[in-house]
């Protein structure tokens, strides 16, 4: 007769041997001896490690195991941020990685590929390797960071919750083994986030986990281009589409917009029609726009360092509980950024002459976080907004087909990015890397199907009212400057496409570039950030020049 319960009854097991080491809550001392007597070769496990909240000395404990006693783990994160989830691979303790996003390890990724010493499953958006925890990619052991326990093993993650209720759940429910660190045991919790029967053992870490301040950007090194480009898309985009439901990628390019929105948009008299609410981040840079009136909800993958007091004393805007603190959700809000949201604003580092465009460069694989769900058309939706039927009226203009709506997705970039590279190439360095990775497809981050404009210093290309595949090519070369992509641009083309507004340039919009100073941004700098806070905002020790 077939056995049903072998995952339940291994897991007893596993719980067993870890008793043995120590207690459920356990000591610090023997954290490494405990994922040995928990952790067995094979494994599928899931060790948190977000955009911002890092499961930190749970990491390093992992990276002290006996390869000769745990060996070809299976490798789920979400970010890959500290050199330690690198570590495990050098070492021969893992061997396999599905993941979203790299970031600071993405060099060091593509070089231990290279080397084969790492293979990868595929690079992830968060929400689609969420997705998978349930289905094909069910975590055995789930590695995560709390901000405390209760000494029943409840836990409270505070604002950095991020992505810890999709790992502890789908571990939880399918007999894995769960194990949390936390930065302190206390007798009674804030709220309970985590509830004790789904966490199996709790340690309370030598230190505070780390927190990565990763959406702060300093206002003082926005620059007088990415204001212009600023200006172009709230004219050109927001306001012409009338966009109230929004989320921005990282970047100075969009905390320009947001910082403008208080001083020009407020100018084009365009506040409580762009711009009400976000899936976004608790960007500093959008202090000033919510003190101006202009944002009304906020709902957000992470928290930010810092904006923990100015979040509990705005829990209008918002999602804060009882306890004052703000609980983040990046699953929550990948899939409100999927379907609630009629826009997407982000940067690339390549885009190429169909829009298609990646954050994977040669020697580099980054990965694309969630962006590719931020910026895709979301074919599943059926309620409708302005923005969204607008922008699905310009795409099928002409054609005899059922109408719908579509997502905007703007790929906003300056036409050379840093040491002169330029933005728009013939050819992705992803068709390399798929190569040298051995990727069924090539790493794109947005699909150029979904993309709707591009966005740069020379102006837009709105892509909606492209009709033929050339045409679509030229307008991608009138706004790529003078990068080889667009010099060989067709000029007579590429004139005729500018007649018809499918390319706006700035003196097209009205926009007088002389307006494009640092003068505009409603913060220059830190500090005015902390006095626009009412000194509620506690920039982190690295961005306080004052």
């Amino acid at each position: 007769m077939k056995q049903w319960n072998l995952l339940a009854e291994n897991r007893q097991k596993r719980i067993e041997r870890g008793l043995t080491i120590t207690g459920r809550i356990a000591d610090p001392d023997k954290i490494v001896a405990l994922l040995e007597a928990l952790i067995e070769p094979g494994d599928r496990v899931c060790l948190e490690g977000n955009n911002q909240k890092q499961a930190d000395f749970l990491a390093g404990a992992l990276c002290a195991l006996d390869p000769a006693r745990v060996h070809d783990l299976h490798m789920l994160l979400s970010v890959l941020a500290l050199p330690e989830h690198l570590d495990i691979f050098d070492k021969g303790i893992a061997s396999k990685l599905d993941f979203s996003f790299s970031g600071p390890q993405a060099v060091r990724l593509a070089r231990l590929v290279a080397d084969g010493k790492l293979n990868i499953g595929a690079i992830h958006t968060y929400l689609e390797l969420f997705g998978r925890y349930f289905i094909d990619l069910t975590p055995r052991v789930a590695l995560i960071a709390a901000q405390a326990a209760d000494r029943h093993g409840n836990l409270y993650t505070g604002p950095n919750t991020e992505d810890t209720p999709a790992i502890v759940e789908a571990t939880a429910f399918k007999s894995g083994i769960v194990i949390a660190q936390v930065n302190e045991i206390v007798d009674v919790l804030p709220r309970v986030d985590i509830p004790a029967d789904w966490v199996d053992f709790v340690v309370q870490a030598p230190t505070p986990h780390y927190i990565e301040p990763l959406f702060t950007r300093d206002p003082a090194l926005i620059s007088e281009v990415q204001v212009l480009m600023a200006m172009m898309a709230i004219k050109g985009i927001y306001a012409e589409y009338g966009v109230e439901r929004i989320n921005h990628g990282i970047g100075f390019d969009t905390a320009a917009i947001e910082l403008i929105l208080p001083t020009y948009a407020e100018s084009l008299g365009l506040k409580g029609k762009i711009g009400r609410h976000w899936a976004l981040n608790p960007h500093p840079a959008l202090i000033p726009a919510i003190e101006a009136g202009f944002v009304e909800s906020v709902h957000s993958f992470g928290s930010e360092l810092g904006m923990e007091r100015y979040i509990e004393a705005r829990p209008d805007v918002f999602f804060v509980g009882r306890d004052g603190s703000m609980r983040s959700n990046r699953a929550m809000s990948q899939t409100a950024g999927l379907y609630a949201c009629d826009m997407f604003i982000g940067s690339t580092l390549q885009i190429d002459l169909q829009g298609n465009s990646s954050t994977a460069t040669l020697g580099r694989i980054s990965g694309f976080g969630g962006a590719p769900n931020m910026g895709s058309d979301a074919r599943g939706r059926r309620h409708a907004s302005p923005a969204w039927l607008k922008a699905g009226e310009q795409a099928r203009q002409g054609r005899d087909v059922m109408p719908r709506g579509q997502k905007l997705v703007v790929q906003i970039v300056e036409t050379f990015r840093e040491h002169m590279q330029p933005a728009f190439v013939e050819r992705l360095d992803a068709w390399q890397l798929a190569d040298q990775a051995k990727l069924a497809i090539p790493p794109v981050m947005i699909y150029g199907d979904d993309v709707t404009h591009i966005l740069t210093e020379e102006g837009i290309a709105n892509l909606l009212l492209c009709r033929t595949p050339e045409e679509r090519e030229q307008a991608i070369r009138g706004v790529a400057g003078y990068t080889p992509v667009g010099m060989a641009r067709d000029k007579k083309m590429v004139e005729n496409l500018r007649d018809r507004g499918i390319i706006l340039r700035a003196e097209d919009m009205g926009i007088d570039k002389r307006m494009a100073t640092r003068d505009l941004l409603a913060a220059k700098n830190m500090k005015d950030l902390v006095r626009a806070s009412g000194g509620l905002y506690v920039p982190p020790k690295r961005f306080r020049n004052w």
